[in-house]
């Protein structure tokens, strides 16, 4: 794939800056301790519950999909709402702008599809000045990228 010189360090920069956003959002909000989660990709929500209700809810956009065989970006997903996956044409433009063709090409082969998956979620959240990421499992298999635009307790 072609990328500008200073697309890897660059690269490298997001996903440090990444990793930090997750331990932070992870410790403040528990999200590993939580009963259940869902997801409304329409209303770009993602909720955390346990036994007596909501506890935390998050305004996502969907960076992509994995499957077994590729990445697919969610801007390039006609399965998706458009208010699902609106921010992401912005990471599409970043991409186009700076000669970056992984960022506008729909579908990608990698040798290791989730380090791939948050590897462009650390993208756009550097792009788009996400808090975080957060993957599920999808319905056909394989897994669903979030960028966490923001985060909150629900009281």
């Amino acid at each position: 794939m072609d990328a500008p010189d200073w697309y890897d360090a660059w690269c490298d920069e997001a996903f440090s800056a990444f990793t930090q956003k997750q331990r932070e959002i992870t410790e403040a909000y528990r999200l590993r301790e939580w009963d259940r989660y869902h997801y409304d990709a329409a209303s770009r929500s993602l909720t955390f519950f346990d036994a007596d209700g909501p506890r935390v809810a998050a305004d996502i956009q969907v960076v992509g999909t994995i499957s077994d065989e590729d990445w697919l970006w969610g801007w390039a997903n006609s399965h998706w709402p458009a208010p699902a996956v609106r921010d992401m044409w912005d990471v599409r433009r970043f991409g186009v702008e700076n000669g970056v063709e992984e960022l506008t090409t729909d579908i990608l082969r990698s040798d290791d599809l989730p380090g791939a998956g948050w590897m462009f979620t650390a993208i756009a959240a550097r792009v788009l000045d996400g808090r975080g990421g957060y993957s599920a499992p999808s319905p056909e298999g394989g897994a669903i990228y979030f960028l966490i635009r923001s985060i909150e307790f629900v009281s």
